[in-house]
């Protein structure tokens, strides 16, 4: 009698861990969401370019920033041949945002330069939400454009905030590193 109550009271206890567990994991996979598409087979030593990221947010200069991480992502992580945009050809400052006709310029110089990909992106949401603890959260779209054709081959896109304590370039690198990770996969 008195082991049966001892197994019951180890089940409970390993019930309530798992439990536990289980709300853990739910908590934290509703903190992101992803809708990530199929690398396309990328031939070994293409040329990449880096095109300038839109800026959709009151964020000045996010753009700039998610370009920079997904840049060192790229490098870090995928034997890839990237070369980044001129500089003259993105004039987001403070309080102008980027437009649509600069990522055109910058197409037309990646097409130039006979690159063969492009990767291009916008920035959704960019900040530490208000409230008590101030949770960052990012928003990311990416695409790689095939440069010849103007064709978008490969898109991404997701969101993810960050507990109150966690920097907002973390969060950011955590999203851009999964939605990076086919690229980089198909790369190496």
């Amino acid at each position: 009698m008195k082991t049966q109550t001892i197994f019951s009271s180890l089940s409970l206890s390993r019930l309530l861990r798992l439990a536990a567990a289980a709300l853990l994991a739910a908590g934290l996979a509703a903190c992101s969401t992803t809708d990530i598409g199929r690398a396309p087979e990328l031939p070994p030593g293409a040329q990449w370019g880096l095109l300038p990221f839109a800026n959709h947010t009151e964020t000045p200069q996010a753009g700039l920033r998610a370009e920079a991480i997904a840049e060192t992502i790229l490098r870090a992580r995928g034997e890839i041949n990237l070369r980044r945009y001129p500089a003259s050809l993105n004039n987001e400052t403070l309080f102008e945002p980027m437009d649509r006709k600069q990522t055109d310029a910058a197409l037309e110089w990646a097409r130039s330069e006979n690159l063969n990909y492009a990767l291009t992106g916008t920035v959704d949401e960019w900040r530490y939400k208000v409230g008590i603890d101030g949770e960052p959260a990012v928003g990311l779209t990416l695409q790689l454009v095939e440069v010849a054709t103007g064709k978008v081959v490969w898109s991404a896109a997701g969101g993810k905030s960050g507990w109150s304590r966690e920097a907002l370039s973390a969060v950011a690198q955590k999203l851009s590193r999964s939605l990076l990770s086919p690229l980089t996969s198909a790369a190496r």
